[in-house]
């Protein structure tokens, strides 16, 4: 490695392509750009006391370039680069932070109070994660335009957020933003970029569509609804917006009817979230950011449900019919058991004599009508000792 001490030569011009905030696992170049009798460019990257990377010059000598084939975390950070000509070392070049994304989960990027806005009008942009990042930056989608950074702040939620004020709007320009979060020990480093999120410059299409809402603007919970936007004009797209939705509004390809552009938005089944007061637009696809003034708002109302009884009380309603069914089916069982034991008594004392002897018969023809054999023998001695009895008695 070499051993640079900044000369007196002028600095070199340092830059990356494709940029310099490069996708985890894609590849970048950093060039270095100095005089046409450098012999050698070297590249240093922060927090290394050695050269990161020696390159000799591309022809025609004034410059140098350091690929990067595959990005990682070990690749971000701050690089200046030198070069070496016959007579000395150059200054150093400016420093080029090299950032790479996709290390972490992307926040969400939301617009209060609304992403539709008047020319001149202001909004706030709101970054946010539950992962706890230190920092968020945004950034506009426009080559060239700055970047802003903000600490996070813990919302009641538990959510870490950052506020980013934005204005005053103009037709002029694209709105388009993303944001990153990022920890401040590795400020390198940095999540997937958010959802991108457009602002819209209202007013600036000469016409106002018209809005009409079917069946009409009371509504049950799970009937439907559909929200007939109309112009007279030509229009491409219509766009429906809700009052205090921070989210992207709802866009549909016009269709041409009876002479009109119209457009049907539907809402099935409706729901409590549905409510609400409603205005659309129109734009045209050469401009989409550009919109017409906003119709006369149409306000949807969504009656309260039915009360039943809730679902716990069905739960306590079936676990008591059942626990009465068994308790019935328990006394069932333990009375026909008794009367069972009652029974056997009842058989084995009218079978027994009462001095304990031989069985009695009390009906002796029982056993002639039946075909069988008499069984006076069983108990013969009794029946005589009963027969004498009987005799003296008369």
């Amino acid at each position: 490695r070499t051993q640079v001490q900044a000369g007196t030569l002028p600095k070199p011009t340092i830059w990356a392509e494709p940029g310099s905030v490069i996708p985890m696992e894609t590849s970048v170049t950093l060039w270095c750009k100095g005089s046409l009798k450098a012999q050698k460019y070297v590249l240093y990257k922060d927090g290394y006391p050695e050269t990161w990377e020696e390159q000799k010059p591309l022809e025609p000598k004034d410059k140098a370039k350091f690929p990067i084939t595959d990005m990682t975390s070990v690749y971000a950070g701050r690089y200046h680069c030198y070069y070496e000509s016959p007579t000395g070392w150059s200054e150093p070049s400016d420093q080029l932070e090299l950032v790479v994304t996709g290390m972490h989960s992307k926040p969400s990027l939301s617009v209060l109070p609304s992403p539709i806005v008047p020319s001149g009008g202001n909004v706030t942009l709101q970054c946010g994660s539950w992962r706890g990042f230190n920092r968020f930056i945004l950034m506009r989608e426009v080559e060239g335009q700055p970047s802003w950074t903000r600490d996070s702040q813990r919302a009641p939620s538990g959510e870490f957020q950052a506020l980013f004020p934005v204005g005053p709007v103009i037709p002029s320009l694209m709105w388009t933003f993303r944001c990153h979060g990022f920890y401040s020990n590795t400020p390198q480093v940095w999540s997937l970029p958010s959802d991108p999120l457009e602002l819209l410059v209202s007013g600036q299409l000469s016409y106002t569509p018209s809005l009409r809402v079917h069946p009409g603007p009371t509504v049950a919970p799970g009937e439907n609804v559909t929200l007939l936007c109309q112009s007279l004009s030509n229009v491409d797209t219509f766009l429906l917006s809700k009052d205090g939705a921070a989210d992207a509004s709802l866009r549909l390809r016009s269709k041409y009817r009876a002479g009109k552009y119209e457009a049907e938005f539907s809402m099935s089944p409706v729901t409590p979230a549905h409510g609400g007061t409603y205005r659309c637009y129109g734009s045209i696809k050469t401009s989409p950011y550009l919109l017409s003034y906003p119709s006369v708002p149409v306000e949807i109302l969504v009656s309260a449900p039915a009360q039943g009884p809730s679902w716990y009380l069905y739960v306590l309603i079936g676990a008591s019919v059942a626990f009465i069914l068994m308790l019935c089916l328990l006394i069932l069982l333990l009375v026909r058991q008794q009367r069972r034991g009652k029974c056997r008594k009842s058989s084995k004392k009218g079978l027994r004599h009462p001095r304990g002897g031989g069985a009695l018969w009390a009906d002796p023809g029982w056993a002639q009508g039946s075909g069988q054999r008499e069984p006076r023998e069983v108990g013969k001695a009794d029946v005589g000792h009963f027969h004498r009895i009987s005799s003296q008695r008369v």
